[in-house]
């Protein structure tokens, strides 16, 4: 089976336009509406926290210590463009120059992938918070799963934010025929997944769109959602969605 690999995205084109889509949104949501799977979190919180790690990316990006930005308040969609902007610029000019980055030091074209995938659960996030939809392609979606099983979670491990899981757990999007595993030491993708799954028979697999499966990762989705069909045991499912899989 052939699959995709996560550099065929231009992250940073995708970036550029899912930060388009979010500054359009922020005006159509109203910034006391409530975003009740963010904690205490209000739509102008969301917006503020974007606004900020996009600020804090492009330091990282460019080897710098940020500045603060302060408490605001702040005239929300300005705020966001302008630090939208920021670190999409400098990632654009930074290219591949050596950046810290959240898994050691690396190229700061690192962050066009994190601050994409950031972007567009926070753009699920807002508009989701009033009922509307976000349209993505499903292959940005699958990067954002692939992001979660290869990076984010074994990351979680490595700072000691959780313990390795003791099963695996398959995840398949049907909508871009990709297949993970999530729980090996590092994360299994792409074309290690199916020999991942011969060598340790996960507990549970879970088939639905990329979408789907990414929201489910990142705990804004639970397995009853109806897109997603689970095989195998649910309780070792919902073991796993209980760790902290991404910060």
């Amino acid at each position: 089976m052939t699959q995709a690999a996560p550099h065929a995205l231009d992250h940073l084109a995708a970036l550029t336009s899912t930060q388009a889509t979010f500054l359009s949104s922020i005006g159509e949501v109203d910034p006391v509406t409530p975003i009740p799977w963010c904690g205490r979190w209000r739509v102008r919180h969301l917006v503020e926290h974007l606004g900020r790690v996009h600020h804090w990316a492009a330091a990282q990006a460019a080897k710098q210590h940020e500045t603060p930005l302060g408490r605001g308040p702040f005239v929300l969609d300005e705020f966001y463009a302008t630090y939208a902007a920021e670190v999409r610029d400098a990632l654009a000019r930074l290219g591949d120059r050596e950046a810290w980055t959240l898994v050691g030091t690396g190229p700061a074209s690192w962050w066009r992938r994190r601050q994409l995938h950031e972007t567009l659960v926070h753009l699920w996030d807002l508009r989701a918070s009033s009922g509307l939809d976000v349209v993505a392609a499903p292959e940005v979606w699958s990067d954002t799963v692939d992001e979660v099983v290869t990076v984010m979670q074994p990351r979680q491990v490595a700072l000691g934010r959780m313990e390795p899981l003791p099963f695996t757990v398959a995840l398949r999007a049907s909508d871009t025929d990709r297949t993970w595993v999530l729980g090996t030491a590092s994360g299994a993708a792409a074309d290690d997944a199916d020999d991942a799954v011969a060598d340790d028979e996960p507990l549970v697999a879970v088939t639905g769109p990329a979408r789907e499966l990414a929201l489910l990762l990142w705990g804004r989705l639970t397995p009853d959602a109806d897109e997603l069909r689970i095989t195998g045991e649910q309780d070792a499912l919902d073991r796993a969605l209980a760790e902290h899989l991404t910060p």
